[in-house]
Order: structure tokens, then sequence, then C-alpha cells
């Protein structure tokens, strides 16, 4: 298995073409983002949910003549397809760093320190566009969440063909994280407010965690159950299914109040017992993509033990904003909700 394909990096690239195309030609309402430093309120054009299964419907008029067969090129040229979204997060970063030093680009606060190097990691320019298409946005959620899911169907076929059925192992991962994506995908406008959006620049550090990093390590569960294939009992398979739900509701339920500032801080509910408590939630959804993988091997829970650190430090990113953002408010709601993350814990 090579490392570098040229047949494996135009694949690539055409998918992600093929999305662009799709951000464009697709409809979508024209939604406002925040209020940017320079006064300005820049629109972002919402049709990931249309993009994603457009894509499906695009594949299913392919392998209607052909069944399943293509969809093994996944699992044969996984390293290939890596490797060639790895070039292409640098020649977009490249892109955006170079042209970040055009005329009147609003810069990230982060992103400007006047090391290249960081400042190319990082990301100088806030918000690069080309016209209307906002590179930052459509790299989001598009490449990313919809490519885990185009790799993690690939290798769900791939078992069916190994095997002659899917184990229920696998279906709940399939389950699980389809859900997660197609969710955040309905409900793209949040993705206006996070710091991704609003505070960090575009650079490498984001353009390879949303272009390699999220489809291809958030597919390892899938791609252990290939080759290691499990099927589970009913217990655990209800146990895990119950886990994932109440990571979910915790993750989702959302009650808050106003502060002087007009913003929304949560505080009721399971928002009472801690100030990040969907990051509990998300990360005990995130445990319950492994589970059905057994225990015979750590690699398929590389995700939320990395996720447990990512959160962990953005619970402390976050916490500073919010001091800076809310002063007293922040300060009386401390008092009122202690816990960081975990109730009784952290």
């Amino acid at each position: 298995m090579s490392v570098f394909s040229l047949q494996d990096f135009l694949i690539y690239c055409g998918f992600v073409g093929m999305l662009a195309l799709f951000y464009f030609i697709l409809p979508g309402d024209n939604i406002p983002g925040t209020l940017l430093r320079d006064g300005t309120r820049l629109k972002y054009k919402m049709n990931g949910f249309s993009s994603f299964h457009t894509t499906l419907f695009v594949a299913l008029y392919f392998l209607k003549s052909t069944g399943l067969k293509p969809l093994e090129y996944v699992y044969d040229h996984y390293i290939g397809l890596a490797f060639a979204s790895i070039i292409f997060s640098y020649i977009i970063s490249f892109f955006v760093y170079f042209n970040s030093f055009g005329r009147n680009k609003l810069l990230a606060l982060g992103g400007n320190s006047g090391n290249w190097l960081y400042d190319f990691m990082i990301g100088r320019e806030l918000n690069p566009r080309i016209g209307s298409f906002d590179i930052k946005f459509f790299t989001e959620l598009r490449p990313g969440l919809i490519g885990w899911l185009v790799i993690n169907y690939c290798l769900a076929a791939k078992q069916y063909m190994d095997l002659g059925y899917i184990t229920n192992s696998m279906m709940l991962v399939q389950f699980f994280q389809s859900w997660y994506v197609i969710d955040s995908l309905w409900n793209e406008e949040a993705v206006l407010t996070t710091m991704d959006i609003t505070t960090d620049g575009f650079g490498f550090m984001l353009a390879f965690g949303l272009y390699t990093w999220v489809p291809f390590t958030y597919t390892l569960q899938a791609r252990y159950l290939v080759d290691f294939p499990r099927t589970i009992s009913w217990f655990e398979f209800g146990a895990i299914l119950f886990l994932n739900f109440l990571g979910y509701y915790i993750f989702r339920e959302l009650k808050y109040i106003k502060t002087e500032t007009g913003s929304k801080l949560i505080i009721s509910g399971w928002w009472g017992m801690s100030r990040h408590i969907n990051y509990l939630g998300d990360w005990l959804m995130a445990l319950s993509w492994s589970l059905p993988c057994g225990f015979g091997s750590i690699i398929p829970y590389f995700y939320p033990v990395y996720f447990a650190i990512l959160l962990l430090h953005r619970e402390r990113r976050d916490d500073h904003k919010c001091r800076t953002k809310y002063g007293k408010d922040w300060e009386k709601y401390c008092k009122t909700v202690k816990y960081r993350i975990i109730p009784g814990i952290y």
C-alpha cells in the first residue's frame, strides 16, 4: 500500500471540490454571523445537510450499476487518501496564509504575532473568503463530517462484503456517529457562535484538523471492526445504547438566563450541576462509540482519550473568554455553578 498516489490525491480533491460545488448550487438560507470588531457582519449559506444527502444520492446513482465493490477502494487506499488529505491541508493553509497579506484583511487577534510559523499554524486571517465563499465556514463541517460518514459507510460495506452481513457492533457505531454528524449538519447555524468562527484564524491547525484528523481518526472504530469483527450481546448492546442516549440528552439540554451584556448563561437542569455539562455529554457519546469494539486494543479508544484532553483545554480557554466578557456576572455564575465539567468531581 503506497503512501502517496496521484489517483488518491485526485479522488480526494474531487470529493472536496464536489462539496464546494454543492455549497454554491444547492439552496440554503443566508444567515448573518456575529458582529465582528470592524463593525461588519458576514453572511453564511446554510446547506450542509442538503450537501450531505445530495452526496449520498450521487453515490447511490453510480452504485446502482456497479454494486458495493467500488466502496472497497476506501479501505484498500486508506493511508493514501489520508496522506492526500494532509497535502491538501498544506495547500489550502499556504493559500490562506499568503492571501492574508492582501489589503483590507481582518486578522485574528491570536494569529498576528509576526512569527510566520506560529501564524501559519494558528491562522492570520479571521475569515478568509473567495468572493462570498467562506473557506473557514465551509471547512468547519463539510469535508470533515461528511467525509467521516462517507468513510464509515465504505468501511461498513467492506465488512458486509467480507462477512456477508454487518455485525451489531458495527451497526451501533454507524448509528451513533451518523446521528451525531447529521444532527450537527441539521443544526449547522450553531457553528456560527463557536470560537473557531468568531475568534480563531484559519491556519494549518484548523485545516489539518478538519480535512485530515476528523475523517481519518474518527473512523478508527469502524476501521477496527472491519479487521476485528465483533458481535456483542444484546445486554451490552442495550447498555451502550443507553449511555449514548444519556450523553446526547445531557449534550442537548439548554436552559439559560440573560446577563447584563445581553448574552446567555445556562444555569438550570443539568447545567446547574456544572458550567460545561455539555462537554460531559459529548464525551459520554464519544465513549459509547468505542465500547462496541470491546477491549482487545486501545486503538478504538483513541478518540475518547484525545477528546477528553481537548475538552479540558477548551474549557480553560472558554473560562478565560467568559471571565473577560461577563466580568462580575461570570464570578457570580461560578459561585452558583461550582463545577467545571463533571459534577462533584471537576
